[in-house]
């Protein structure tokens, strides 16, 4: 019977870990080993960790968690829990069985790519999702937006602060308002709505993007809103619940509408980012450290 048992070793989880083997805490870390980040060449706007590759910071974060006698590691995914009066029981790929009084999910999410060649190459390398992860190493360049709606409105306005080269691509007919469709056009922002066929690139950096209409254009950056899903169902399995962005629900102290179980990471929050994982982690630890106290 461990005190807690957290599914998913990477930002979150290890930070989790980290607060509670300083706690005294005995604690089972069950990683799968499959990050949504893993294409990913650099990590930015983290302090102390600015420009590392995403797996150094994992790999730095495992090595300094494990200094703690009490934190376990194992490199197994979870594929079935169950609550149980004492607490949680989870089962792994590997048959093991294992006990915990709390459980968190630090699983993240699974980006659902988009079926156009080219795409998933290039993902997390030159077609990239966030500004403040990667908008500073592509500033000033050519830009395209893959998005619509809201969110391509959003995108946008934001990218103005980063280049005034941008491009909004819908990849079919244009769902913006009237209203949006204008201040897009006063900022010069063009709109073009023909189909996607195909993102040519080179070692998944992107160099043209071609369209249905057999026309293409030149970029070296996109940026891609595209949807997600939770990486895995053990938590809807167990009755934690989802707000209508696809996240877990938590409180301020990480827990889901389930007791005993928390999330933290990108499972639980549309920010996503190592410094935001590593603080909800943070956060998730003590919680659940003062919750085993409290009992």
């Amino acid at each position: 019977m461990y005190d807690v048992i957290i599914i998913g070793g990477s930002y979150a989880g290890l930070s989790a870990a980290l607060s509670l083997g300083r706690a005294l805490r005995s604690v089972l870390i069950l990683d799968s080993g499959h990050p949504c980040n893993k294409q990913t060449p650099h990590s930015h706007n983290f302090l102390t960790q600015d420009g590392k590759r995403p797996s150094e910071i994992a790999e730095i974060g495992l090595n300094q968690v494990l200094n703690y006698p009490t934190v376990t590691f194992r490199r197994e995914e979870v594929i079935d829990a169950d609550k149980t009066e004492a607490g949680f029981n989870v089962i792994s790929n590997t048959g093991a069985h294992y006990a915990s009084k709390k459980l968190l999910f630090s699983t993240g999410v699974a980006d659902q790519m988009p079926a156009i060649e080219g795409f998933a190459d290039c993902w997390g390398i030159s077609i990239i999702h966030c500004p403040y992860c990667h908008g500073y190493e592509v500033k000033g360049q050519p830009t395209a937006i893959m998005a619509n709606g809201e969110k391509a409105f959003h995108m946008g306005k934001l990218l103005q602060n980063w280049t005034s080269e941008i491009t909004l691509l819908t990849n079919g007919p244009s769902t913006l308002t009237s209203e949006q469709h204008a201040s897009l056009e006063e900022d010069g922002i063009p709109v073009l709505s023909h189909e996607i066929i195909r993102f040519q690139h080179k070692n998944g950096q992107l160099e043209n993007i071609h369209f249905s209409n057999g026309s293409s254009i030149t970029f070296p950056v996109m940026y891609a809103a595209i949807p997600f899903k939770q990486h895995t169902d053990l938590p809807h399995k167990l009755g934690c619940e989802v707000n209508e962005g696809g996240h877990l629900i938590v409180n301020e102290k990480q827990q889901t509408t389930v007791s005993g179980i928390y999330a933290a990471g990108d499972n639980s929050t549309p920010l996503r980012a190592v410094s935001i994982a590593v603080a909800g982690g943070t956060m998730a630890g003590a919680m659940i450290n003062f919750d085993l106290i409290m009992g």
